[in-house]
Formats: C-alpha cells, sequence, structure tokens
C-alpha cells in the first residue's frame, strides 16, 4: 500500500538513501532534516505515517513521538534505533510509537511496516468518520444512513412530521418501520403526547377490537372492567399500526369508521368516544394488489394512504451498511464491556456483497453475534455468521460463450422477472416500479409464467 510519508533524521546522506528506496516502493516520501520542524509541517500537511530516528540532535525521536501523539494521534510514527538499543526502542513505544525497526535496516521489513501503518491510519480515519455521522444521524430519531433513498426519507419526514396527515409507511420486514413512526412522533407538535404502538398481526381479531377501541365492562366472559382502547390511550399523541395488512376484513370497517369521524364506540358500549390521534401504518405487502384481489377494503386504503413512505431495504443503501455495522459495533461493545472499535477490509467487503433478506434487522443480529464470539479489535471474517461468509451474489444468466446454451429473450424475462419478484418479497407494486411496468401488464406476464409451468 503507498502512502505520504515524513521522513525525520539529521543524517542527510541516511534520508536520501531511504528516500529513494522507499519511493521506489510506491511511497511518497517527504525529507526533514530538523526534528523541531516536523510538528508544525504536520499541522499544515496531511501525511499518513511519521518515520524518525530516535537518537537527533536537538529533540530526540521519543520526544517528537510525545508531541506527535499528543496532537495527532491517530498519525501513526515509526521509529528507527540502532541495533541493541531497546531501552530507547520501549520507551519509544511507551511514548506512544506504532513500531519501531532496527539498524541496519531490512528494506523489506520497513516497506511492510509503513505500508501496515499506512493501512491502520486509513482505518482509523475511517472509524472517526464513521463515528462522526452515526452521532449526526442519531439526530434524527434514532435513524441512521447517508445514502441517496435515506435522504429522501429524511427530507419527506421533515415535511409531513408536523401534519396531522395520516402516514403509510411500505417496507420490508426489517427495514425500521417502527423507527420512522418514532421519529415521525418525536419531530411532531404531538411529541409531548404518548406514541402508542400495536402490531395488527399479533392477535386474532376479537382482541385486536378490544385494543384498538376498548370494551365495557360485561361485554365478554372475563371482562370484569371496562378499558379504554389504544385510540383513547393513545389521545393528544401518536398511535402507530404494524402490519396493517394483516387487519381482518371484518374489522377494516369499524377501524375507518374511527379515522373518518374521530370517534369510535367500545366493544359493549352505548355511547362513542371521542379521540384525537395522529395515525402512522406500516406495512411490507402489497396493499394495492390486495384490494384488487379483495383482500383489503380499498376505502381504508386510501383512507390511510394520505402520504406514502417507502423505506428502501439495505441492500440498496450502499455504504449504509458499513455505517450501522459501526454503529451496532459500538452499541454491543459498549453492552459487552468489550474493546471491539471496528472491523476489517475482508469484513466490510463481505457486508457489502451479501445481500441482506432480512434487512437491517438481521445485519443487527449479524453484529452482535460477531461481537460476542470475536477476540479480536476489530471483527474478523470468522467472527460472521457463516452463511455470510459463504454468500455469492446469484445472477440471472443471459448467455454464455456455448452457443448452444443461448436461450430465447421471452426465457430471459421469464428468468429475470422471477428474479425481482423473489427480492422484493412478492410485491407486485415495488416490482412493476423496477420493472418499469404497469401493474396490470405485471400481472398479465405472471399469469403467463404460471400457466406456463411456474
Amino acid at each position: 500500500m503507498s502512502g505520504r510519508v515524513l521522513l525525520i533524521d539529521d543524517d542527510p546522506s541516511m534520508l536520501e538513501m531511504l528516500q529513494n528506496r522507499l519511493t521506489r516502493r510506491g511511497f511518497t516520501v517527504t525529507t526533514l532534516g530538523e526534528p523541531n520542524a516536523a510538528l508544525p509541517l504536520l499541522m499544515e500537511q496531511p501525511f499518513d505515517v511519521v518515520l524518525t530516528d530516535l537518537n537527533m540532535q536537538g529533540l530526540s525521536g521519543t520526544e517528537l513521538c510525545e508531541r506527535v501523539v499528543a496532537n495527532l494521534p491517530e498519525l501513526p510514527v515509526v521509529v528507527l534505533t540502532a541495533f541493541g538499543s531497546m531501552e530507547t526502542a520501549v520507551a519509544a513505544i511507551r511514548a506512544g510509537a506504532y513500531d519501531f525497526i532496527t539498524k541496519p535496516v531490512d528494506l523489506e521489513a520497513l516497506a511492510l511496516t509503513l505500508a501496515r501503518a499506512v493501512q491502520h491510519h486509513h482505518l482509523k480515519g475511517e472509524v472517526v468518520r464513521l463515528k462522526k455521522v452515526v452521532t449526526e444521524s442519531q439526530r434524527l430519531g434514532g435513524l441512521l444512513g447517508s445514502s441517496p433513498p435515506m435522504r429522501k426519507v429524511y427530507d419527506l419526514l421533515g415535511r409531513v412530521a408536523d401534519s396531522d396527515a395520516t402516514v403509510l409507511i411500505n417496507g420490508e420486514s426489517g427495514t425500521g418501520k417502527e423507527l420512522v413512526a418514532r421519529a415521525l412522533h418525536e419531530k411532531s407538535r404531538r411529541a409531548s403526547g404518548p406514541f402508542v404502538a400495536v402490531n395488527c398481526a399479533a392477535m386474532p381479531e376479537a382482541l385486536l377490537e378490544s385494543e384498538l377501541f376498548g370494551h365495557a365492562k360485561g361485554a365478554f366472559t372475563d371482562a370484569k372492567a371496562a378499558r379504554s382502547g389504544l385510540f383513547v390511550q393513545a389521545h393528544g399523541g401518536t398511535l402507530f399500526l404494524d402490519e396493517v395488512g394483516e387487519m381482518p376484513l371484518g374489522l377494516q370497517p369499524k377501524l375507518l369508521r374511527a379515522l373518518q369521524e374521530r370517534v369510535m364506540r367500545p366493544v359493549g358500549g352505548e355511547r362513542e368516544v371521542s379521540f384525537d390521534v395522529r395515525l402512522v401504518a406500516a406495512t411490507n405487502r402489497d396493499l394495492e394488489g390486495m384490494v384488487e384481489e379483495n383482500r383489503f377494503r380499498e376505502d381504508l386504503y386510501y383512507r390511510l394512504n394520505v402520504v406514502q413512505m417507502e423505506l428502501p431495504p439495505l441492500r440498496s443503501r450502499g455504504g449504509d451498511i458499513l455505517l450501522l455495522a459501526q454503529h451496532f459495533i459500538e452499541h454491543f461493545a459498549a453492552r459487552a464491556d468489550k474493546r471491539v472499535t471496528g472491523l476489517n477490509e475482508a469484513v466490510a467487503e463481505r457486508l457489502m456483497s451479501y445481500s441482506w433478506p432480512g434487512n437491517v434487522r438481521e445485519l443487527r443480529n449479524c453484529i452482535e453475534r460477531a461481537v460476542a464470539v470475536t477476540g479480536a479489535e476489530r471483527l474478523t471474517v470468522e467472527d460472521l455468521p457463516e452463511k455470510i461468509r459463504a454468500y455469492r451474489a446469484s445472477h440471472v444468466v443471459v448467455a454464455s460463450g456455448d452457443p448452444s446454451e443461448l436461450t430465447t429473450l421471452e426465457e430471459v424475462e421469464r428468468r429475470y422477472i422471477l428474479r425481482v419478484m423473489e427480492e422484493v418479497k412478492g410485491n407486485k407494486s415495488l416490482a412493476a416500479q423496477i420493472l418499469g411496468l404497469d401493474r396490470k401488464t405485471l400481472y398479465r406476464k405472471l399469469d403467463r409464467i404460471k400457466g406456463s409451468g411456474e
């Protein structure tokens, strides 16, 4: 690895020899014969590593090392020491030196040490950058990410947070829909009110109705006392309906009327109760497709879909993957009281190439596991789950070098449509957007694929 080296020695012949040899090995070398001038130069110009002799007139290498570490702690210092002078080498390490090389200098060993120091400097800089971005991102209600898809989410969130418009959040499982709902609440004028969440897929219809609307005393067996529902409990705040696509059809008319009239009747109750809530709903289902298949009420869909917010899958968020990984490393390392500060380049490559079907939730679990099992300061590939270590991205094969393996355009289209449907977990609306088709055309093509035996 090449890098920018500041070489300091009061011996001109040593400076010239080392500069020539290191330049041939790809380093950019700046020489300095006066150690007292080193720190001002380092403060003005960027370098990746300092290489300094220990025994110099005016300022020793150990003293110089102490000054560099105090002012530029991320910049590694490698010291040169005479053979046998181990005490001075140890003193330099204690002063904060990255490593030392004994004289006479083995150029190959020196080049290797400098390359490691340059890599160390770059990684420390990346950790500092990631920590800064993580800190800044946490201002958005715990949402992390600086990729273009997430910037679109932040922009829309900022524009609608302070209104009372109902928001429908669409996204695959594990993309952080509840985090977005909480961010909407925390940035709204209702932030001082309650945030109440319910998973519509987690309970049967009768229990969900009672949870949402409450019930009167004696409304059913075991209803020994009246209970206010979540609409009332969220009064003045935000009610979050997660997995709203799983809401039973029989309950949907009652929800629709409540949203239209802003009143609801508890189960078994005689009087209607008014409420004031901002509703946020979320789903990983294709609600438009469900409407066309008569599995979700069209009028309720339009009532919920006042503002639609699409959450991107993790695989489309680029560098956010490493940003989130760094955040989770810091979180789980602190919780486990372990000194784990980051990850190595091989781990970064695996994380970036994996498709993350479970999205941010899967990445979080992956990093929690890696921090738990690692014995290193930076995560290694061996710390990752086996399926991520062994992952290889699959591709749609269009052709090969063998003419006998060429296929028809219809077959290529069939494979690609099925691949897109697999990636979007069957969401036909999203698949149509990716494929550049209207939904009816996609449905027709899917019917034809099924008819051909798929």
